[in-house]
């Protein structure tokens, strides 16, 4: 009974939106802030989340910066392969920060909310490194269909002027793509409804408030996907024309490519459509994804595990007298 006498209330608010004269008033906002539902209303579970995604977000910031530290330090690593894997981890922290601090923060609020422009904040920023991350992992696959397929010409066709330009074009595509959202999303009216069904303003759940048909919304979304479902077809047709020469080292990469494009695929295609497992979906590419691509992309690297060794044994063990500066020996006396 209250759910339909909720849908009444809904549907009253949408036809009056919808009537002649009403886009002014809507225009002028009726919703300031969208209230985030969150993970769970349990208050021991929410303490529980409170600990554990802070613990998974320091990991992901201190790992992602040791593979970036890593690739840039050490002079073996400056190749192609780990420039692009140093730009990822670089956008892999950049994707675990536009949403898990607050999330964290909200464990411990009872009220939940984010402001209109805050929320169109996250919007902009999940479809920016999304979009980049995309095209990160085409350059990655077609670095080692080269590599592999083409040893004698590597050198030539992934210069450095050739991963420059790689990473330029991934922020390029990923401005594109958000602001393609952003162009239809900011003009939607909003005339009351602001309950977020998530734990940061995911694009499907926030058009779903709007006071509009959802049927075109749906078929824009729905279509934006198309792009990444021809991203998932290239880098499975590149890896796969080089799987049979070195399957051990592109499994890990399309392992990559599978969690990361498996639940953006789930979401985007039924945009209005709720399930359970949408915000575990949601986790996963916003959070887990950050942290798996470390340890896939460096665990199974022998170059990447003895670099790290090699720092880490630099910056933790005790120096001798001889290799501290002058300057600071002199300071000791």
């Amino acid at each position: 009974h209250n759910k339909n006498k909720r849908k009444k209330i809904l549907l009253t608010i949408r036809i009056s939106c919808l009537q002649p004269g009403s886009m002014d008033k809507v225009n002028s906002s009726v919703v300031s802030e969208f209230v985030l539902l969150g993970l769970s209303s349990s208050q021991e579970l929410q303490l529980f989340f409170f600990v554990f995604f802070s613990v998974l977000y320091v990991i992901i910031v201190l790992g992602n910066l040791l593979i970036i530290i890593t690739v840039t330090s050490d002079n073996s690593l400056h190749s192609p392969m780990y420039f692009l894997l140093g730009n990822l981890s670089f956008v892999d922290i950049c994707q675990a920060s536009f949403a898990t601090p607050k999330m964290i923060v909200d464990f411990l609020s009872e009220h939940k909310t984010i402001s209109f422009n805050g929320c169109i904040a996250q919007i902009f920023f999940i479809h920016l490194f999304t979009g980049g991350e995309m095209v990160l992992l085409v350059s990655m696959a077609y670095d080692r269909y080269v590599a592999i397929c083409k040893p004698l010409h590597y050198v030539v066709i992934m210069s450095q002027r050739t991963c420059t330009v790689l990473v330029i074009v991934s922020w390029a595509v990923g401005l594109v793509h958000t602001l393609s959202q952003l162009s239809f999303t900011v003009t939607l009216p909003f005339c009351g409804p602001n309950v977020v069904d998530s734990f940061f303003c995911d694009l499907p759940r926030v058009t779903k408030l709007a006071c509009l048909d959802s049927y075109i919304i749906e078929i824009l979304i729905v279509v934006n996907i198309g792009s990444d479902i021809i991203i998932l077809v290239t880098v499975w047709f590149k890896s796969s024309a080089a799987m049979a020469k070195a399957f051990s080292t592109l499994a890990a990469h399309i392992t990559v490519v599978i969690l990361f494009f498996g639940p953006c695929i789930f979401i985007y295609v039924w945009p209005f459509t709720t399930y359970p497992v949408d915000k575990l979906l949601a986790i996963f590419y916003t959070v887990f994804t950050p942290i798996l691509n470390p340890i896939i992309y460096t665990l199974r690297n022998r170059d990447m595990k003895a670099a790290m060794r090699n720092i880490m044994t630099y910056y933790l063990r005790p120096k001798k007298i001889s290799e501290i500066p002058l300057a600071v020996r002199s300071s000791l006396y």
